[in-house]
């Protein structure tokens, strides 16, 4: 799965929060500041090293307004998460469901194989190993993206290719699980094959109703 320039967990209790409405304007362009700020700190810093200070000095927002709208480094952490989730990607629709599971394959071999598009999307699984609020907000993004991988299953599911009823997001998982084994477990590198395989293998397993929902 695509995790682009990248749902939001508990907010800190103050005025409106960022991430529960979606704002405009001055509001959008701050929150989009402060966003570019905390991805690049955290490329740069990882999450200990990430702070509010960085973040204000980044943004040019005061760390008094950081504070008081996002409670500090894990809600700034979570919001950027957040607002990433309100992209517009799609799933891929090749006109075949094993296209369409490759398509995305690639995708992750694409993103983290660039280390300028994979370093931040990097950085936040990292910091989801160390702060429960940004686990929470990446489970989410990704529960998100997983949602949207509903209409290529249903496709492919008319076409005759799985059963119906199969599951988008167990079925989206099978698919990079695999990758993201590579990149963060075994640190082996990601190619066009290996992106093939892990495509293919989850395509059987949709195939002989391994996803499919109990009746």
């Amino acid at each position: 799965m695509q995790l682009s320039s990248t749902p939001s967990p508990q907010v800190p209790p103050s005025s409106s929060a960022p991430g529960t409405v979606r704002p405009g304007g001055r509001t959008a362009r701050t929150r989009a500041a402060v966003r570019d700020a905390v991805l690049a700190g955290l490329v740069e810093y990882g999450y200990p090293g990430l702070t509010v200070e960085y973040v204000a000095e980044q943004s040019g927002v005061h760390k008094t307004t950081l504070y008081r709208r996002w409670g500090g480094v894990e809600g700034l952490v979570a919001d950027a998460l957040d607002l990433a989730g309100e992209d517009t990607w799609t799933p891929p629709d090749t006109g075949t469901l094993r296209g369409d599971l490759r398509a995305l394959a690639q995708q992750v071999v694409d993103t983290f194989g660039d280390p300028a598009a994979g370093a931040a999307p990097a950085a936040f699984i990292a910091a989801a190993f160390q702060s429960e609020r940004a686990a929470e907000a990446l489970r989410a993004f990704y529960a998100e993206r997983f949602a949207r991988c509903a209409p290529l299953v249903e496709r492919a599911a008319a076409r005759g290719e799985v059963p119906a009823g199969t599951d988008p997001g167990s079925l989206a998982r099978a698919v990079s699980a695999p990758l993201f084994f590579r990149l963060f477990i075994t640190r082996e590198p990601l190619d066009d094959t290996v992106a093939g395989q892990a495509a293919d293998a989850a395509l059987a397993a949709a195939r002989a109703g391994v996803f499919a929902s109990p009746a």
